[in-house]
């Protein structure tokens, strides 16, 4: 897999020292250089990159102006590189891939590429299985639906860290580490076994991003992770609780009975 790259930055030596940074990995092709925003904007369109190394803070558009100039189109994934720390929290606003500090940590540009590989490998595959069920909805219509669904939903495609800014802070959370979720609103109340952190999120959209073959619906304002459970808890009319490693325990409601049958033999 080659990871076609635009380098963006308005000083020149900041450019050449990202490329020779970036000469270590065989598969990222530099394929344009850009020193302002609003030629970024235009390359991007042209050149339909994988992966764009933005700088911020750059005179008439800045990084931030170019992510919302190529919204029209499929983006690219994007890294922000600069020296001004307070950007960060709009940086994983933007959803980048990551938010590198100059001068570029040789490690943290590893870590950052690693996410890329992994971004573009889980929305390749997407692809390809969507392809796939374009060409057989064409020659063998009836063969559609008899794909599992997992073949286009794979659990390499689910989040492994979800990034939470709660109290003017940016929070990574390893999703493995959440006990359960609940809604309130708009909002969503991340709980693990020591802290809990608000994130402004609808529980469908958050459900969409969680492994299903671990995270289930118990309640209608709850999602748990199966794999905390350690206990089964009968209750009155049908419901029950599950008690969690913790020992936090969450109502489960008759209409989600089903989900607590993988525990009940």
């Amino acid at each position: 897999m080659t990871i076609r790259t635009i380098l963006v930055d308005d000083e020149k030596l900041a450019i050449q020292g990202l490329q020779l940074r970036l000469e270590k990995y065989p598969d990222v092709e530099i394929i344009d250089t850009c020193a302002n925003g609003r030629e970024a904007i235009r390359k991007i369109k042209t050149e339909k990159p994988d992966l764009v190394f933005l700088d911020i803070q750059m005179p008439g558009f800045d990084g931030f102006s170019v992510v919302k100039g190529v919204m029209e189109i499929e983006p690219p994934l994007f890294v922000f590189v600069t020296a001004y720390q307070e950007h960060a929290v709009r940086a994983f606003e933007a959803n980048a891939v990551n938010y590198l500090m100059k001068p570029v940590d040789e490690s943290k540009l590893d870590d950052t590429l690693a996410r890329v590989r992994q971004r573009l490998s889980e929305k390749r595959s997407a692809d390809e299985a969507e392809k796939l069920k374009t060409v057989l909805a064409e020659v063998a219509p009836d063969a559609v639906d008899q794909i599992p669904e997992e073949v286009d939903a794979n659990a390499d495609r689910y989040e492994k860290l979800i990034n939470i800014k709660d109290r003017g802070q940016i929070f990574r959370i390893d999703v493995d580490s959440i006990e359960h979720i609940e809604a309130a609103g708009d909002y969503m109340c991340i709980r693990t076994a020591d802290n809990s952190l608000i994130l402004r999120e609808t529980m469908k959209d958050l459900e969409r991003r969680l492994d299903p073959r671990v995270f289930q619906r118990v309640h209608r304002s709850t999602i748990v992770n199966l794999n905390q459970v350690r206990q089964v808890k009968p209750h009155t009319n049908g419901e029950c609780f599950l008690v969690l490693d913790s020992g936090a325990q969450v109502k489960v409601s008759r209409s989600y009975r089903d989900v607590i049958a993988r525990f009940v033999h």
